[in-house]
């Protein structure tokens, strides 16, 4: 039994145009306990390309473009060979529906930004505490680690779709766990700027 505070996920096999060496066929479901826990044998290829989008679903990210706002399409990163339904779960074992925002009208990324928040040990970039990068939406800052963001790009994906982080105490429009993964020497924050 997984002691957690995060939803359960069900993913739906929605197309396939391909071979999947995995045998995933049309219509087959997986269900998540939650977003980091995949089911056995689950392909990891699928799992990274996935991660953003069941991240974000687990913090109330919503998507005003889908029928379903607490859904998502995520394409198999080997030759597009499958197409998931990636699909929130309420307490009853039930997708949540929030139907289509009928005012979307287009991409409108958010103002976002990326922090360091701890700093310890030796950073190829030279980063230290304090050190801050303004960004529109989920857009690579020039220069930048890209190490780094590939670790922060879940929780840029996240906020950008209106997540919130409910274990933050200080700001829940951040989070301030995001852990370089060349021997974690640097912290960042990454969030949502406050609306003017």
């Amino acid at each position: 039994m997984i002691n957690t505070p995060f939803p359960k996920l069900k993913l739906t096999v929605n197309k396939v145009e391909g071979e999947c060496y995995h045998g995933y066929k049309k219509g087959d479901t997986l269900i998540l306990e939650d977003f980091t826990h995949p089911p056995q044998y689950f392909c990891l290829g699928l799992a990274h390309a996935m991660f953003p989008v069941i991240y974000a679903l687990s913090f109330g990210a919503r998507f005003p473009f889908r029928d379903n706002q607490r859904s998502l399409l995520v394409t198999c990163p080997d030759g597009g060979k499958l197409e998931f339904l990636a699909e929130i779960l309420d307490k009853d074992g039930k997708p949540e529906h929030n139907a289509k925002d009928p005012d979307w009208k287009g991409p409108q990324p958010k103002d976002m930004y990326i922090e360091v928040v701890w700093a310890k040990g030796h950073c190829a970039f030279k980063y230290k505490v304090g050190d801050k990068w303004d960004l529109k939406g989920m857009k690579c800052p020039e220069g930048f680690c890209g190490a780094a963001f590939h670790t922060a790009f879940p929780a840029l994906f996240a906020s950008n779709f209106g997540a919130k982080f409910f274990f933050m105490k200080d700001d829940q429009d951040s989070v301030n766990t995001v852990t370089c993964p060349d021997g974690g020497n640097i912290v960042f924050r990454v969030g949502r700027k406050k609306s003017a």
